[in-house]
């Protein structure tokens, strides 16, 4: 969905959260359910600011609260590093396949300095949305590496 459609519908989020809210309560009781409140609050917390400087997506943020309804806080955090890190390969070999690694790295190391002199977070990538072929370039679906990276925790990794 994230990819043909570039979103996450909220009525699968929903689903997914009374999914793991079911599974929490079932496993553990009603303690299951307060770790599960903490482990989405904490997703919350850590993902609407990234949210709000533009480095993630509305649906991002929302599939790392669902995914805390399933995992505790320990976990969360090792499947957002991870999947962060996937992420981060994922944007390198885009950069690489596409050849604007260093035009994408002038642009970040600029933002980081507007950032640094003024004290002031602005929306990064702002500038590009007019031209939404660039915009929509530089771009990678975030959806994907949360979910590999919930299934290398699956898997064992964490």
């Amino acid at each position: 969905m994230d990819f043909k459609r570039d979103r996450i519908y909220n009525g699968w989020i929903l689903f997914g959260v009374l999914l793991g809210l079911s599974f929490q309560i079932r496993m553990d009781g009603w303690q299951g359910l307060y770790h599960a409140a903490a482990s989405v609050l904490l997703s919350f917390c850590l993902f609407y600011p990234v949210y709000k400087i533009g480095g993630l997506g509305a649906g991002d943020v929302k599939l790392f609260m669902m995914t805390g309804c399933f995992l505790s806080v320990n976990r969360l955090l090792y499947a957002a590093v991870i999947s962060f890190v996937i992420g981060a390969v994922f944007s390198i070999v885009k950069m690489i396949s596409e050849e604007n690694y260093r035009e994408q790295m002038q642009y970040l190391f600029s933002y980081l300095l507007d950032v640094l002199c003024t004290g002031q977070w602005k929306l990064y990538g702002e500038n590009l949305k007019q031209d939404h072929s660039k915009y929509k370039s530089n771009k990678i679906h975030f959806a994907l590496p949360i979910c590999l990276s919930v299934l290398l925790g699956i898997g064992g990794l964490y």
